[in-house]
């Protein structure tokens, strides 16, 4: 039996990266917890001070496939290259390159206007493969 788990970013605005995230995967904020009318409620219930109420954000799959997201406010910035990093499947590797390689460069578009920046174009056996990206942020993530 697997167990449940979830991915959490650390970030200077919760909102706004789930925002983008929530874009870039099609995934929707979190449902409010049972038994509670809304989130303030939840975390009024759990005595979390309403000045920390915007430190964080949440997503859910849609779904109900994917993993949850949650981005937490930190004081410190980003120093150093991600050691874990989303994949966008975007193209999906089962497609031939000719079918793949347009819909990678159409949610890499569709994410560079969101506020993402391209950092890199990787080629495998003379041919684009992927791109590399950083979210509003700076955390790095691929489009294949």
């Amino acid at each position: 039996m697997s167990t449940r788990w979830g991915l959490t970013i650390d970030c200077a605005h919760p909102g706004a990266l789930a925002e983008f995230w929530a874009l870039a995967l099609g995934y929707v904020p979190a449902p409010v917890p049972a038994g509670f009318a809304s989130w303030e409620e939840w975390l009024a219930h759990h005595e979390v001070p309403a000045a920390e109420w915007d430190d964080s954000a949440a997503l859910a799959d849609p779904d109900g496939a994917g993993p949850s997201l949650s981005f937490l406010k930190v004081p410190e910035g980003k120093v150093a290259k991600n050691r874990v990093h989303i994949d966008v499947k975007a193209g999906g590797r089962e497609l031939p390159h000719a079918q793949r390689w347009p819909l990678v460069l159409a949610a890499v578009e569709r994410l560079t206007a969101a506020g993402a920046v391209v950092v890199q174009v990787y080629s495998i056996g003379g041919r684009p493969d992927h791109v590399q990206l950083a979210d509003p942020e700076g955390n790095e993530f691929c489009v294949v």
